[in-house]
């Protein structure tokens, strides 16, 4: 693996996270194959050249992409869990937390979909990484009795495939937020599965 490029200034980490969001949209919106590294230097208003202070190739910022919104999202995860997975306001499993980040990132699912075609072991990272922290959250409300035991690494893999696809169903493809009645709906259908003791016996 090489060493990636860091830049040693402010303003060149700056330019840095430019071209990483000219990336997310050129390649969410044309694909890896279509979007090119002129294309993406176009979108970040910067010379072709300065592309390759930070980037090798094309490959390589995509990679780097697909790793850096796998840590923005398992970051927003884990600030949505805080230390209480089941909150009152019915945010459990962090399911708002990432329904809100697949809209704000129409991208997310074309890019990490590619992932696995271009760099298998970024895209299984991407997963197992983010399964991780599920499975963290998970086990920590075990151990606070908000859950009845279990296996947490096979709930965390569970609920990202639901959380998965019903974010492809309204959030890629409706460009919306699931409301709050549509989420406390897969909500429910999770903590029959898994919540509460004193629930399940209820």
């Amino acid at each position: 693996m090489l060493k990636e490029l860091v830049p040693v200034t402010a303003r060149g980490e700056a330019t840095r996270r430019k071209l990483l969001a000219a990336a997310e949209i050129e390649i969410g919106e044309k694909g890896f194959h279509a979007a090119s590294v002129s294309s993406i230097t176009l979108r970040a208003d910067v010379g072709q050249g300065t592309f390759y202070l930070y980037f090798r190739s094309k490959e390589e910022i995509f990679i780097t992409l697909v790793r850096d919104i796998g840590n923005s999202l398992r970051e927003n995860l884990m600030r949505s869990a805080g230390t209480d997975i089941a909150t009152d306001d019915g945010d459990q499993f962090c399911l708002h937390a990432f329904f809100q980040f697949a809209q704000q990132h129409p991208g997310l699912y074309r890019i990490v979909q590619e992932a696995q075609f271009v760099d298998e072991p970024t895209y299984r990272d991407y997963y197992e990484r983010l399964a991780q922290c599920y499975a963290e959250n998970l086990n920590a409300a075990q151990q606070r009795g908000e859950l009845r035991a279990g296996d947490a690494e096979a709930r965390a893999w569970a609920i990202m495939g639901i959380a998965h696809f019903v974010g492809m169903r309204w959030c890629l493809w409706q460009h919306v937020v699931p409301n709050q009645a549509l989420v406390d709906e897969v909500i429910g259908l999770i903590t029959r599965g898994i919540g509460h003791a004193l629930e399940t016996a209820a």
